[in-house]
């Protein structure tokens, strides 16, 4: 498949400085660039690389000036990482998909399989489950009793949706991916821990994303819920009863504790940890390992533990390396206080 720089600048609206007939077939970074592909540059402190790839074609932001020749055809977008994603997305979407049932697949015969969708080997879909038009449920998976998933959903290798759960349109769940186990629930007893049956499912609304080995878990009653747009990176937790509100995103090992809720547009680098039965507004950024404990109100940027202003924590940080040197001029404070007391002692 073969796009030419003046096709590749109509679809992202950008400006060709350079040859408009060359082509890409394929996609690369700016510094691994060969012959035949499409590279982008998208902050200035990289453009050394502009001046070496032999890639054909280049997206480049506006704002970046150049300062030597270059051998690439040039396409000036206003930003070259979003121009890039939406090229690739047009290019995902002209791959050819697989389509039918493999006949090693368990399809149970009250379950609905949607029009153009693909079930490879050894996948399972239990009674009363609902597959989606246009979907791809690759071999291994499991969609368990009465599962209802939305159209264009892909379910990839060893991914496990269990009983009820709700699955939207375009949902795409990686290798080892569990929707629906039972939530974290005991009652202590002098016995021991009685499990507290969790009865309730998972809900995963349109355009999430869930990571490999990323866990949702099913509600003690009602529904957990992924709102619209979610993106969960690997190995993440979310916990039953939890709300993830829209367009939020979650790097590798955050986990989120039982009954919190999250705003819409968050973000929680990696290894945030959030605890159970609190709420956290929108537009909140947390900066990686940040723990918290407390609620929190929309439109703060915070970091550590307990969660706190960036600059604050930093600032904090910086003293923390001089606490040797410190301690050691409080000690010598300590000890000329301690000779200045006795000089003057009647």
């Amino acid at each position: 498949m073969e796009f030419t720089a003046k096709n590749i600048a109509e679809f992202v609206g950008g400006r060709i400085e350079g040859d408009e007939n060359a082509a890409v077939s394929t996609f690369a970074k700016i510094e691994e660039g060969t012959k035949g592909a499409l590279s982008f540059l998208y902050d200035g402190k990289f453009a050394h690389f502009l001046y070496e790839t032999a890639a054909s074609v280049v997206l480049v932001s506006d704002g970046i000036e150049l300062t030597k020749p270059v051998s690439a055809t040039i396409i000036r977008v206003k930003n070259a990482r979003e121009a890039v994603a939406r090229l690739m997305q047009l290019y995902e979407s002209l791959q050819a998909k697989k389509t039918g049932i493999d006949p090693a697949a368990h399809i149970a015969s009250t379950a609905n399989i949607g029009e153009e969708s693909y079930v490879g080997a050894m996948a399972y879909i239990g009674d009363g489950a609902v597959i989606g038009k246009g979907c791809q449920i690759y071999p291994l998976a499991y969609i368990g009793d009465n599962v209802r998933l939305g159209d264009g959903c892909t379910v990839y290798p060893n991914a496990v949706i269990y009983h009820d759960c709700i699955i939207g349109n375009r949902v795409i769940l990686h290798a080892g991916s569990v929707i629906g186990a039972d939530g974290f629930g005991f009652q202590p007893t002098a016995e021991g821990y009685e499990k507290i049956p969790q009865i309730g499912i998972v809900t995963i609304e349109d355009d999430v994303e869930v990571g490999a080995n990323t866990c949702i878990d099913r509600s003690t009653m009602g529904s957990t819920y992924v709102r619209k747009g979610v993106k969960l990176d690997n190995l993440v937790q979310i916990a039953h009863n939890t709300d993830i509100g829209r367009h939020t995103v979650m790097s590798a090992q955050v986990g989120v504790a039982g009954s919190t809720k999250v705003g819409e547009r968050c973000v929680c680098a990696g290894q945030v940890g959030i605890a159970g039965h609190i709420t956290v507004g929108d537009r909140v950024t947390f900066g990686a390992k940040t723990g918290v404990h407390s609620s929190v109100g929309s439109n703060k940027e915070l970091i550590g533990i307990p969660p706190q202003p960036q600059f604050a924590y930093f600032k904090m940080l910086a003293l923390m390396r001089r606490l040797p040197e410190l301690n050691k001029q409080v000690a010598e404070l300590e000890r000329q206080v301690a000779e200045l007391e006795k000089k003057i002692k009647p």
